[in-house]
């Protein structure tokens, strides 16, 4: 599969397409999913074109995947949810749930 540079999240990514940004900074970009599933549903995006998770972790340098992490750390503790219950999810291929062939991850939380 090639990477499409027309899904929601690349136009997302280049302001093409409005959302409720939560965070960003040179590694993610993070915003309220339009259709929550929890209290707290936000996705978050590598800002590099990666399919899905092991696209993002077999083509990913290892600096851009360790930041990338630090990024999430920074959201989490921005919505204060060190100290409090939360989820991680990725889905990886159709069969898998994948719906926006950009890597995302869904973080959910009932706090």
């Amino acid at each position: 599969m090639i990477y499409d540079n027309e899904n929601i999240f690349a136009k997302i990514l280049r302001s093409e397409i409005p959302c409720e940004k939560i965070f960003e900074d040179e590694y993610i970009f993070s915003f309220k999913d339009i259709n929550p599933k929890t209290k707290i549903h936000i996705l978050i995006i590598p800002k590099k074109p990666y399919i899905d998770i092991l696209d993002f972790l077999e083509n990913a340098d290892a600096d851009y995947q360790s930041n990338f992490w630090i990024s999430i750390n920074k959201l989490v503790l921005q919505l204060d949810l060190k100290n409090k219950g939360f989820q991680i999810k990725s889905n990886k291929g159709k069969e898998g749930g994948q719906e926006v062939f950009h890597f995302h991850l869904h973080l959910l939380s009932d706090s």
